[in-house]
């Protein structure tokens, strides 16, 4: 199946590439911490945020980490985001965006950076998360990055209303995982082609579901993190050919993968993993955007880590501690609710009594290492 979706000679590198070790890399958050902090970093060809590292850090131990500074994410789904700047110059702001796939949040977070740098706050982002077990870690990481145009919900596509609200849906479906076999091994043990046959059908109730959605000249982004030609292109054309579209070619991106509707990224021939996006244009005139409301209405909004309160900066120690979940003693902070800090970025709240200081950080969030 390999073989089939890139070639032979391909198949073999891809192959050779599964052995060597995972890349690291991070994705900045610009409205927070442009810069890199980690000495040696390269930037990512396709993401103006992206950065691969040398080794990788102990990200649970930097406080800029859980600041929402930066995003750890593998660089090849970091290409999904560079789709998106792609296309977000066809519409004019207000701009709605659905991440309809999104936990852990990586992309929801990337596509917020975008629209931030464009639109300013007129855009709204919904990250949505069918499962509810994955749902948890989707809103902590929204929360963390702290954009208050970004909503989240919990919901079947089916449960979206039949109307259409969104000018972008960024499609990363639930897939037989081929592409993560160097950093799963349960995706190795699970993969079979029934798995595939499953995994392509259920991405086609999903699109067929969510696409009343989507405004007519509105973008589909559809991504996956396998290599197999039923699940990506396949998938694609039966897009194009039942729903209603047009495959949209946003140009070249070496040394990605142009496959015959949208782009393959192959570990052997780029750091990361494996990776599949492509763009589509829904058929039909573009509707009135003006009864349409704020699709961020649908969402809940979580509460970020700055909430305005008076912010008061911790020494690394204690920022730690704070993120740990420990009792704090801040004599020289000024009592009431505070916004604590590190290096200037916000942590989340704490309450100042003067003798003892009460830790108001989200328990879901705390570090569970041992710290000594």
């Amino acid at each position: 199946m390999l073989t089939d979706a890139v070639g032979e000679e391909r198949a073999r590198t891809v192959l050779e590439g599964l052995t060597l070790a995972p890349s690291v890399s991070v994705r900045m958050n610009p409205a927070k911490l442009p810069e890199c902090p980690f000495e040696g970093a390269v930037r990512v060809p396709w993401s103006p945020y992206g950065y691969l590292l040398k080794d990788r850090p102990a990200f649970t131990l930097d406080p800029l980490f859980h600041a929402g500074c930066y995003y750890v994410q593998d660089s090849s789904a970091m290409f999904v985001g560079e789709l998106f700047r792609r296309v977000l110059p066809r519409f004019t702001a207000p701009v709605s965006v659905l991440d309809l796939c999104a936990a852990p949040g990586g992309k929801t977070t990337d596509l917020a950076a975008s629209l931030r740098e464009v639109c300013g706050d007129r855009f709204s982002l919904v990250a949505n998360e069918v499962m509810h077990k994955r749902f948890p870690v989707l809103r902590s990481n929204v929360r963390t990055w702290g954009d208050p145009r970004v909503g989240v919900t919990c919901l079947d596509p089916g449960a979206f209303p039949k109307k259409p609200l969104f000018d972008i849906i960024v499609a990363d479906v639930p897939c037989s995982g081929e592409g993560m076999f160097r950093k799963d091994g349960k995706a190795v043990e699970d993969w079979s082609e029934a798995t595939v046959d499953f995994c392509a059908a259920r991405s086609r109730r999903i699109l067929a579901d969510i696409w009343p959605a989507l405004r007519p000249g509105g973008v589909l982004l559809y991504s996956t993190c396998t290599f197999n030609r039923l699940e990506n292109d396949g998938t694609v054309a039966w897009i194009a050919g039942e729903l209603g579209a047009q495959v949209l070619d946003p140009g070249d991106f070496p040394p990605v993968v142009k496959t015959g509707y949208g782009y393959l990224l192959l570990p052997g021939f780029v750091p990361g993993e494996g990776q599949y996006a492509a763009a589509l244009v829904k058929d039909g005139t573009p509707a009135s955007r003006t009864a349409r409301g704020d699709v961020l209405d649908l969402a809940e909004r979580p509460v970020p880590p700055d909430p305005g309160y008076p912010r008061y900066d911790l020494d690394r120690e204690t920022a730690l501690r704070y993120l740990h979940g420990d009792a704090l003693c801040l004599p020289d902070a000024p009592k009431g609710l505070l916004t604590l800090c590190f290096e200037g970025h916000p942590l989340g709240p704490a309450k100042n009594l003067g003798p003892r200081c009460n830790n108001l950080y989200p328990k879901e969030n705390r570090i569970r290492m041992n710290l000594r």
